[in-house]
């Protein structure tokens, strides 16, 4: 039985096709592509330059040119080939395709998974980047495009019946002994040293000398290490919150924002580390006196409440790696905010697909820089890695308003005191553009005035209307019982 049913995808140009996980058969082998991602991402030390000198210790080591592309596993099943990555997109019919199939039918294997970067190889020479996979790979404008497709491999995941493990170096010679004399599909470049000298080495030559995107280096005893570059950016600062304990009166850590086509703030996230002493205590006093009012409101790791500040002051910080999707493939949202400022306030509007930055270190507050839409531009991120929507303006942010469905009031006296209960469902219009949305919220305002807590609130929230219809009933029957008059 094929994996792959072939009339769930749809045809770009020739042959080369995509679609989803629900075409396939056997609903396993996502489940098996996601954990081996998460796997390798556990797996793995992220480290700049100096970092690595200092953290990767002596070992043989298999160092590999990182190629910009897009992790993805290639599935090969008696003689069916296609490419599955942890988002579930299914890609089959492409030249690389057509190559791996022809090797691995004379392989004499009967299934296989392999590990590489579907990437795409340009005529002008210069480096290929994720950008250029998303675009080609989703929506090719040509045979030509879809051509230049192609897949560098660094694992072998399963092997007919087994599970690979063992030792690396076996996985890559049996990775060489099949596609070294392939084009389109091959292994990736990969050379055997020793240590952080070696690993150093081919940094030099492929990322300083050849701009790639950095190295990877494979250890049976010491483990797996990335080292990249680190990506220096400009964001807003627009919110801080103070260390605890021995620490008050001291800066903890600054949320940053990057400013959207539209005007809107998008919280990339928050930078703690980089500041000395000084720094944190002189920098709190700045902050403190440009606090603001703010209708959203988040917490540090601490469960410390940020205080939001008036846009205007720009970081200058640095960081090992910015990350647009998590392991299972699913985007990281995150909350865009609209500075009001004639109210002098921050009003949230709505979370949108932006990024991670990873090791965020602060390195100087650009004081020849302001929160405009040069200085701390969305495309900082968006030059980096691909981001959905985000070309999205304030307009397509908006989101339907909210429809009142039932309300009903009722009150009693009581020693001379008026006390209400308030029920209102309504349903919110919202939960197909925001996972932050239920379909259906119902809410009990009780107010009573001769009580400690004179006012109480409770909610219930569902997807469904009759469910919620059932918890309006319940709540009614419950609380406007003898004595109270329904308004």
């Amino acid at each position: 039985m094929p994996l792959i049913n072939t009339d769930a995808l749809k045809q770009h140009s020739g042959d080369y096709c995509s679609g989803k996980a629900d075409a396939l058969s056997d609903n396993s082998i996502l489940q098996r592509v996601r954990m081996r991602r998460r796997q390798l991402g556990q797996m793995t030390m992220a480290l700049d330059r100096d970092f690595a000198k200092r953290r990767i210790p002596a070992g043989d080591y298999h160092i590999s040119r990182k190629i910009d592309g897009e992790f993805t596993c290639l599935v090969y099943s008696e003689g069916e080939v296609f490419t599955i990555n942890p988002g579930g997109t299914i890609r089959i019919g492409a030249p690389f395709h057509k190559e791996a199939k022809e090797i691995l039918d004379e392989s004499g294997v009967k299934f296989a998974i392999f590990a590489g970067e579907l990437y795409v190889r340009r005529d002008d020479g210069k480096r290929a980047r994720v950008h250029d996979v998303v675009r080609v790979a989703r929506a090719p404008k040509s045979e030509q495009e879809v051509a230049s497709l192609c897949f560098g491999i660094f694992n072998i995941y399963e092997w007919n019946d087994e599970q690979r493990s063992g030792r690396y170096a076996d996985r890559y010679d049996r990775i060489v002994e099949l596609f070294s004399a392939g084009d389109r599909i091959h292994p990736v470049d990969t050379v055997i040293g020793d240590g952080s000298k070696a690993v150093l080495k081919q940094f030099k030559k492929w990322v300083d000398g050849e701009n790639a995107e950095g190295v990877v280096a494979r250890s049976d005893t010491a483990g797996v290490f990335k080292v990249k570059p680190r990506h220096t950016i400009d964001l807003a600062a627009i919110g801080f919150t103070e260390g605890l304990d021995d620490r008050s009166g001291m800066l903890h850590d600054v949320m940053l924002a990057a400013l959207r086509s539209d005007g809107t703030f998008h919280i990339v996230g928050r930078v703690g580390g980089g500041f000395s002493d000084d720094d944190r205590v002189q920098m709190l006093k700045m902050l403190e006196q440009r606090v603001v009012e703010s209708e959203y409101t988040e917490v540090n790791s601490d469960r410390v409440a940020y205080r939001m500040i008036e846009p205007g002051i720009v970081f200058e910080i640095s960081c090992l790696d910015i990350i647009a999707r998590t392991s299972r493939g699913s985007t990281i949202d995150k909350m865009v905010l609209e500075w009001n400022e004639e109210q002098r306030l921050w009003e949230g509007i709505r979370r949108l697909p932006l990024c991670s930055i990873i090791s965020p270190q602060f390195l100087r507050v650009r004081n020849d820089k302001t929160a405009n839409d040069e200085d701390v531009r969305f495309s900082q991120l968006t030059d980096i890695v691909q981001i959905p929507s985000a070309n999205v303006v304030s307009e397509e942010l908006k989101l339907p308003g909210s429809e009142l469905l039932k309300r009903a009031v009722a009150t009693k006296e009581l020693r001379g005191a008026t006390m209400v209960r308030k029920l209102m469902m309504w349903k919110t219009n919202k939960e197909e553009q925001s996972r932050d949305y239920p379909a259906y919220v119902l809410h009990l305002t009780d107010y009573s005035p001769n009580r400690k807590d004179p006012l109480k609130h409770d909610v219930r929230v569902s997807s469904s209307s009759e469910q919620i219809d059932q918890y309006f009933a319940e709540w009614e029957k419950k609380y406007f019982v003898s004595g109270w008059a329904i308004l």
